[in-house]
C-alpha cells in the first residue's frame, strides 16, 4: 500500500496542500486524509495574493474567471502606499517593472541620473504600466496590449473562505478524505521520534506516513508534538496585534490593495465583489486595543460588517519546518504580517516545494529535509528583510516609527541598503521573492534616493535619455484606453452570482 499523507487542520493552508497532492500525487496509491474541525475557526479574511498564485491555480486546472466568480474575486496590480516614509506620501509598488533596460542597464539609473541632472521630474511610478492603470481603475490581462505596455503581471483578491471551500471541493472530488474532529494528542515512536499517530476526539486514531501541519499560530504537530523552538523576529517587526474587519463595498472598486500608515502601525484595504476587508495592524506597545477598534472604525469605506475580529501574533519562524515525518505549512511554519501580501505565497511555495522533494516510497533522505529547510529558511528570511525595509528607513515623526528607523538591521539588509544608497544598486540573494524592481519601487518611493547610480549609465547621451523616457510614457499613456474599467471587467467576465 503506498503513502498516507495526513493534513492537520483546513483553511486555505490545509486544502490548497489537500488539493495540490490530489493533483499530484507521489504515487498513484498515495491516500490523503485531511483531519479539521467546524469548532475551530479560520482567520477567513479578504485575502490579497501576488501573481505566482496564477501557477498554483492553472497547476490546478482552475477556469479563472470561475475561480474569481466563486470567491467573489477582484484583480490586483499591486499595492498602493499611503503615508509611508512621510505623511502626504503615495507610491505604488506594482507588479511589472519600469521599461526595459537602456544599454544593459536597468531604467531607474537612467530615471537618477536624469533627476540629478535636473532633466525629470516626475516620480518613477510614471513608467510603471500597472500604476498608471492603477491610477485610473482600469484593468485587463496584458494580453489585451502589445509592446512594453504588456509588460505586466496582475493578482487577486479573493474571500479566504470561499477560496478554502472551492480547494475543498476541488479535493475531495480527486479522492481527498476529510475526517470531522479535533486532534486532543498526538503519538510519537520513541525510537524514530516519528509522529506515529494522531488522537482524535471520539476516542479515534489516525495513522499516517507524512504529516502536513496546517494547525494555524498553535503549531500542533511540529511545534507543540516535537517542540520545534519558534524564532522571534519581534526586534525588527514589533507589531503583534491586528483587526480585521468587512464592510460594504463603497466608493472605488480598485484594482490594487491600499495599505495606510498611521501612528503605530498600518491598515489594509481589499476590495471584493461582495464587501471591502479592511485591517488594522498596530503593535500593543504603542496603541491599546480599543484606540485602534476605534481607529479601524473610523476609516471604513461603508458600513462595518459584524465586529471586528482581533488576532494575536508574534512575527518568526519555526527554526526547522520540516522535522522528523511532520512538515508545517502557513501559518503553523511561521508569521510575517500581510504588508506584501505573502502569506499564500509561502503556503505555495512550502506546498511545491515539498512535492518536488516528497519520495514517492519510505522515508525522506536527511540530505532532502535539510535541502527543503535551507530553501524555506532562505525564502523566509528574504521576505523578513523586504518588509523591515518598508519601515526602518521611514522619516514620519511619531515614536513607534522613530524606533523602527533606529533599529539594528540584520547583515543581509545592512548590506542591501549601503549598496542601494551609494550607487542605486539592489543585490539579490538566493530565493529572493521580490526582484529589483519591486525594491526600487519601494525605496524610492519612500524618497530614499541614492547618492549615485551605476556608473555605466553615464554612457548614453542625457538627450537620447530623455527621449527614450518621453517615449515610453507616451506609449504607456497610449494603451491605457484600451484597458477596461475594474468594475466593467470584472461584471462581464466573472462576476459571482450574489455580487
Amino acid at each position: 500500500m503506498g503513502q498516507h499523507i495526513i493534513i492537520a487542520g483546513g483553511g486555505s493552508a490545509g486544502w490548497m496542500a489537500a488539493a495540490l497532492f490530489a493533483r499530484l500525487r507521489p504515487a498513484p496509491d498515495t491516500r490523503i486524509t485531511l483531519v479539521e474541525s467546524d469548532a475551530i475557526g479560520t482567520i477567513g479574511v479578504g485575502e490579497a495574493t501576488i501573481p505566482i498564485l496564477r501557477d498554483f491555480n492553472r497547476l490546478l486546472g482552475l477556469h479563472e474567471p470561475d475561480f474569481v466568480a466563486a470567491t467573489q474575486g477582484s484583480f490586483k496590480l499591486g499595492i498602493e502606499f499611503v503615508g509611508w516614509g512621510e505623511a502626504g506620501n503615495r507610491h505604488f509598488h506594482g507588479f511589472g517593472d519600469f521599461g526595459a533596460p537602456i544599454e544593459g542597464v536597468a531604467p531607474h539609473h537612467h530615471w537618477l541620473r536624469l533627476r540629478a541632472a535636473g532633466g525629470i521630474a516626475d516620480p518613477i511610478d510614471a513608467w510603471s504600466m500597472p500604476a498608471l492603470a492603477a491610477a485610473r481603475d482600469r484593468f485587463a490581462p496584458p494580453e489585451a496590449l502589445r509592446g512594453e505596455a504588456a509588460e505586466y503581471r496582475y493578482a487577486y483578491h479573493f474571500d479566504a473562505g470561499l477560496y478554502a471551500q472551492l480547494l475543498r471541493s476541488y479535493a475531495e472530488a480527486r479522492g481527498v478524505t476529510r475526517v470531522e474532529g479535533r486532534i486532543v494528542a498526538a503519538e510519537r515512536d520513541p525510537e524514530t521520534g516519528n509522529l506515529a499517530g494522531l488522537l482524535l476526539d471520539g476516542d479515534r486514531r489516525i495513522t499516517g506516513d507524512l504529516c502536513i501541519d496546517c494547525t494555524g499560530f498553535s503549531s500542533r504537530l511540529l511545534g507543540d508534538a516535537l517542540g520545534t523552538p519558534f524564532i522571534d523576529w519581534s526586534r525588527w517587526l514589533p507589531a503583534d496585534r491586528a483587526l480585521a474587519q468587512g464592510c460594504t463595498r463603497a466608493g472605488r472598486f480598485t484594482p490594487f490593495t491600499r495599505s495606510t500608515a498611521h501612528a503605530v502601525g498600518w491598515q489594509w484595504r481589499v476590495p471584493l465583489q461582495h464587501r471591502t476587508g479592511n485591517g488594522l495592524v498596530y503593535s500593543s506597545a504603542y496603541l491599546s486595543d480599543d484606540e485602534a477598534a476605534a481607529r479601524l472604525a473610523a476609516d471604513l469605506d461603508g458600513d462595518a460588517i459584524g465586529d471586528p475580529r482581533p488576532l494575536r501574533f508574534t512575527t518568526g519562524r519555526r527554526e526547522r519546518f520540516w522535522a522528523h515525518n511532520v512538515v508545517a505549512i502557513g501559518l503553523a511554519a511561521g508569521f510575517m504580517e500581510p504588508l506584501e501580501s505573502t502569506s499564500l505565497q509561502l503556503v505555495q511555495t512550502g506546498l511545491v516545494r515539498l512535492a518536488e522533494l516528497l519520495p514517492t516510497t519510505g522515508a525522506a533522505d536527511a540530505a532532502v529535509i535539510d535541502e527543503y529547510n535551507r530553501a524555506t529558511i532562505g525564502e523566509y528570511e528574504r521576505i523578513r528583510d523586504f518588509l523591515i525595509a518598508h519601515y526602518c528607513i521611514s522619516r514620519r515623526p511619531e515614536p513607534f516609527w522613530r524606533d523602527m528607523a533606529a533599529m539594528s538591521l540584520p547583515d543581509s539588509l545592512a548590506h542591501k541598503l549601503a549598496l542601494w544608497d551609494a550607487i542605486g544598486r539592489v543585490p539579490l540573494y538566493d530565493r529572493e521573492s521580490h526582484a529589483e524592481p519591486s525594491w526600487v519601487a519601494v525605496l524610492l518611493g519612500q524618497g530614499r534616493i541614492p547618492r549615485g547610480h551605476e556608473p555605466t549609465a553615464d554612457r548614453p547621451p542625457l538627450d537620447a535619455l530623455d527621449r527614450l523616457f518621453r517615449e515610453r510614457r507616451a506609449e504607456l499613456e497610449a494603451a491605457l484606453p484600451r484597458l477596461p474599467a475594474h468594475d466593467h471587467f470584472v461584471a462581464k467576465t466573472c462576476r459571482a452570482r450574489t455580487a
